[in-house]
């Protein structure tokens, strides 16, 4: 699954976007993925994630949920396909001889899918994530679906999983500039636009893999920068433009939303969007 706020459904057309993907990771790492701070914390709160947790992280990016997880004392495995660069990043944080940093005990990151996992017998996944948010792009649970089967032989009965959403889209401002990416993308990634998030979506998934909800939450999480020009490096770095710079071209994607981030520019210059995710608590059968 790419790591990014929103899953990207590129065309088969062969149109590679033209994009510093390691540039894209850093921006990801440094202004962006903090944004979803708040809901990890909610949900590390709510299930009480400590030193007898053995967190499996799907779709982990550059790995802060996991780096805070592991400062909690939990036990932490990452899983990513597709996404080196951003893997690179949460090996930097993680793992031995990163920058200098000391190792995060009980951390493991695996370039892939669950069945990548060698050690399936000692295991024993005590919670399962999967903090990519769904419900903005139409058919982007489709890959949270295949990676939460085959997570399935990693964990035992009763195992929380937990899911996360994007919150209502007049409780999302950050939907205005979603909207950008999909209408100069649409010529080339056709019915894979821009929809409004669900109030079941979590729950339609949860229940195609067999999951029984336990609970949910609805968490605040603003996205701020501090001017526009980190809000556009920012917002680029989730990957959801990179089909509209395939179809037109890096200047034009920049400047439109930029035009987009206007409503919330404040006075001090920076940039200031309210939104609300959503999280579902379900749990194996």
């Amino acid at each position: 699954m790419t790591p990014t706020l929103v899953r990207q459904h590129l065309p088969h057309s062969g149109a590679a976007p033209q994009v510093d993907q390691w540039a894209r990771a850093r921006d990801w790492a440094e202004i962006q993925e903090r944004m979803l701070v708040p809901l990890y914390e909610a949900v590390y709160e709510r299930l009480e994630v400590g030193s007898s947790t053995r967190l499996l992280g799907l779709g982990c990016g550059s790995g802060l949920a996991l780096l805070m997880a592991a400062a909690r004392g939990a036990s932490v495995t990452g899983l990513q396909a597709h996404a080196p660069e951003r893997l690179a990043l949460a090996r930097e944080r993680l793992l031995p001889g990163a920058w200098g940093t000391r190792a995060r005990a009980g951390a493991r990151l695996t370039d892939g899918e669950p069945a990548d996992i060698d050690d399936v017998a000692s295991a024993a996944y005590t919670l399962v994530t999967a903090f990519e948010p769904v419900g903005c792009v139409a058919g982007d649970s489709e890959g949270l679906t295949e990676a939460l089967a085959a997570a399935s032989p990693l964990v035992g009965r009763g195992v929380p999983v937990v899911l996360a959403g994007w919150g209502p889209p007049e409780r999302c401002a950050t939907s205005s500039v979603l909207r950008v990416a999909a209408k100069l993308a649409d010529p080339l990634r056709g019915a894979g636009g821009w929809r409004p998030a669900l109030r079941d979506d979590l729950e339609e998934v949860a229940q195609r893999v067999g999951l029984r909800p336990d609970g949910s939450g609805r968490v605040a999480c603003p996205f701020g920068y501090a001017d526009v020009d980190n809000a556009v490096r920012g917002l680029l770095s989730t990957g959801l433009f990179d089909g509209a710079v395939a179809a037109t071209d890096p200047e034009q994607v920049d400047k439109e939303v930029r035009e987009a981030l206007h409503p919330y520019k404040r006075r001090d210059g920076t940039v200031w969007m309210p939104n609300v995710f959503r999280y579902l608590v379900a749990r194996t059968a």
